[in-house]
């Protein structure tokens, strides 16, 4: 069944919203090499970088877990978005590394929540049989952050410093507030379900107590995993083992990104048309083949590896297409947002605490080279098993 013209409205404004939140975690990963040669700092000290957005979204999420469903989820989004706008303009103008630490926390912060009511509008709004569809839709953002937002970054950051990309994404925040105004409805109808007597630690109590809740989040800690052992480190390694230009980093997110904006339709298409569990379960299988062929860090020249990115885009976050899907008919509306808040916290604890596992694995030798990548990979394989799981004992509830 096709979207409703409003509804398509809605969902490429909320596209734009997950664009720019997803470019503000993503571009941290690829500027590496500037930020480790000019603020002076290590794997483990860039991975904190990294895992410092992850772990403050886990936080804000899971204090969300308690409150999001108190709220009109569009009024959420506003404010949580404006918080982005401002910590992004915070790390642009950070003047050194432990200033770049707090506004990635703040952003963190803020960031962390707003994938979160994203996809629980989504869930209110779209019917469960064209809910698959509607969430390739919405994360087309991810496609569109690497075609678009990752390599103009990262050219804008070799021209012109690595701080004019933040400054950047902090005007295009406003342009998208706007949108937000214009497109997205109020989302009330959860609010006649609520119980607006019930205390934090009873809304967490009245979450947490069903089983099926636990699984849904659980298949995304172990995607998260899975993802994130591997992914902070692919242009450092490409750099530093492979010797790959900085400069031509660009192409490697931008076929990457191109190749979703092709494949992610089609995989929300086949969320739709056959059970979602087999979906995801057939693309984490697929993913083994870049995770493994990305973390051997192969002497080929840079056709081959974007040949490899390609295939890394397209199955890695691919399989997050069919899971979203599941998590959000996990559970009922009126628990929905917590749900979709609670796998927030969940998701980005998770990429955290992959990030800096992955730092505290690799080690520098004195030529530069990052060692022991390949088993980071063999890891992430692991877990990818232990989602498929976790994803058969999830029962769709709404």
């Amino acid at each position: 069944m096709s979207l409703a013209r409003n509804e398509l409205a809605m969902l490429i404004t909320l596209m734009l919203v997950m664009f720019i939140t997803i470019c503000d975690f993503m571009i941290m990963m690829p500027l590496a090499s500037y930020l480790m040669s000019e603020m002076h700092i290590n794997t483990a000290q860039f991975s904190l970088l990294v895992s410092a957005y992850s772990l403050a979204a886990g936080a804000s999420s899971l204090l969300a877990s308690s409150i999001a469903d108190r709220f009109d989820r569009r009024h959420s989004l506003l404010f949580c978005f404006a918080g982005l706008t401002l910590a992004t303009l915070a790390c642009g103008l950070a003047g050194s590394y432990v200033s770049l630490l707090l506004a990635r926390v703040l952003a963190g912060i803020f960031g962390g929540v707003i994938g979160s009511i994203c996809l629980a509008i989504v869930g209110d709004i779209i019917p469960p049989e064209r809910r698959g569809q509607a969430m390739s839709w919405v994360m087309l953002g991810f496609s569109l952050s690497a075609v678009a937002g990752v390599p103009i970054g990262l050219w804008i950051a070799a021209h012109y410093g690595w701080r004019v990309p933040f400054i950047a994404l902090s005007l295009i925040c406003v342009a998208i507030a706007i949108a937000i105004v214009l497109w997205v409805p109020a989302v009330r109808a959860h609010l006649a379900s609520l119980n607006r007597h019930a205390t934090f630690v009873e809304s967490y109590r009245e979450l947490l107590s069903e089983q099926n809740h636990w699984w849904a989040v659980g298949l995304t800690a172990m995607l998260m995993v899975s993802g994130f052992l591997v992914i902070p480190f692919i242009a450092p390694t490409m750099v530093a083992n492979v010797g790959i230009s900085p400069h031509d980093l660009m192409y490697v997110y931008l076929v990457g990104g191109a190749a979703t904006i092709v494949s992610r339709p089609i995989i929300g298409c086949l969320s739709d048309r056959y059970p979602k569990v087999k979906v995801v379960s057939g693309l984490i299988l697929l993913s083994f083949i870049p995770i493994v062929l990305v973390t051997q860090s192969l002497p080929l020249a840079l056709p081959w590896h974007l040949l490899f990115s390609i295939l890394f885009f397209v199955f890695v976050s691919g399989r997050f297409i069919p899971a979203t899907a599941m998590v959000t008919a996990a559970s009922y509306p009126h628990l929905r947002g917590r749900l979709m808040a609670f796998n927030s916290a969940i998701q980005n604890f998770a990429s955290g605490a992959a990030s800096l596992a992955a730092g505290l694995i690799l080690t520098q030798g004195a030529d530069g080279r990052l060692a022991n990548y390949a088993w980071v990979g063999l890891l992430s394989c692991f877990a990818g098993l232990l989602a498929i799981v976790v994803a058969k004992k999830i029962q769709a509830i709404s």
